[in-house]
């Protein structure tokens, strides 16, 4: 990877409820271009997640635990917040469609009116994987049908732990 000027640190929020492969595929284009990628986990429990905060990182700190330059931590409140206390100037987002662009145009635009020097970076996602999202995989997965490809095997034990067999 070639040199960046400064050490260029960047999060990549979201529930990861359950973690996928198109959250996977961003993770690994991201710390292609940055030199330290904070994967953070949202604590909102308004959105009754399936697994917990710390179930949540311990699937991503398995499947990222390749990268060396990697961080998995959780946070809540304004991400823009968080952002400055891990000394981050990027936040990463994914963009699978048209649908997912207005919702994030709308919080990149809050985010730069709270916080100007925090930019956001938008990653289109990979082909194969922008159809995926956590509820369906979740939804699919409830419903009896084959989620084998969509997450790592890791997540598809725990979802099976978890969740009873579909119909």
């Amino acid at each position: 990877m070639a040199a960046t000027p400064h050490n260029l640190v960047a999060l990549y929020p979201g529930t990861f409820d359950p973690l996928t492969y198109g959250h996977l595929d961003l993770i690994e284009r991201g710390v292609r271009v940055v030199d330290r990628l904070i994967v953070a986990v949202l604590r909102n429990e308004q959105k009754s997640p399936l697994f917990s905060v710390e179930e949540r990182m311990e699937m991503l700190a398995e499947a990222t635990r390749k990268y060396d330059s990697v961080e998995i931590e959780c946070f809540d409140g304004l991400l823009v917040d968080f952002a400055r206390r891990k000394q981050a100037t990027v936040i990463l987002r994914g963009i699978r469609a048209i649908s997912d662009y207005e919702y994030e145009l709308q919080m990149a635009l809050m985010n730069r009116r709270l916080a100007p020097s925090i930019e956001t970076m938008f990653m289109m996602a990979g082909e194969a994987y922008s159809f995926i999202s956590s509820r369906l995989v979740k939804e699919v997965f409830g419903l009896g049908g084959e989620i084998a490809g969509l997450v790592p095997p890791g997540v598809e034990a725990r979802l099976r732990q978890r969740l009873p067999p579909g119909p």
